[in-house]
């Protein structure tokens, strides 16, 4: 009798965890964007602003079957979409002690309680020698028409263009 309650709870408890499916990436993000600004915040990175500044007006683009950010391409990309609250993002991000990084949604411009993110699997690259992380590999989308991403613990934001599909 109680293999069959636990198997129950099991069940039960199963059925309450969000499930998260990888598909093709979302629509609502396909386009071109363009790397605008860096965001400031209470990060720690492996970045020096040189760096940084050299992300300043890339492109990204994001397709069906693309997801490309420079002369760094993957075809047919797997993403996972899912909602993050702001109190998730914040401990997902920042550190647990004193001086440790600590970023925020209002830090980098996001007002609401939630925001939709979008990781995208792609194979190990080599932008840096600090990391092998592709911007824009893993978004908040804040609305229609701008992305957050983050490289090495610097945030930026990207604007989609106007010559992106999803606009015209």
């Amino acid at each position: 009798m109680l293999t069959k309650w636990s198997l129950s709870i099991c069940i039960g408890l199963i059925c309450l965890v969000p499930v998260v499916i990888a598909q093709s990436i979302p629509k609502d993000i396909w386009g071109t964007w363009v790397v605008r600004r860096e965001l400031p915040t209470n990060m720690i990175s492996c970045w020096g602003d040189e760096q940084a500044r050299k992300l300043l007006g890339t492109e990204i683009e994001y397709s069906s079957e693309l997801f490309r950010w420079k002369d760094v391409a993957t075809k047919n990309p797997i993403a996972v979409a899912r909602v993050i609250t702001a109190r998730q993002f914040h401990d997902e991000n920042s550190g647990q002690g004193a001086g440790s990084s600590d970023v925020t949604f209002k830090q980098i411009g996001i007002h609401t309680g939630q925001a939709k993110r979008v990781t995208i699997r792609h194979p190990e690259a080599n932008i840096s020698a600090s990391t092998d992380e592709i911007p824009g590999d893993d978004v908040l989308v804040k609305d229609q028409n701008t992305i957050i991403f983050s490289v090495c613990g610097v945030f930026f934001e990207a604007k989609r263009t106007s010559r992106s599909p999803h606009t015209q």
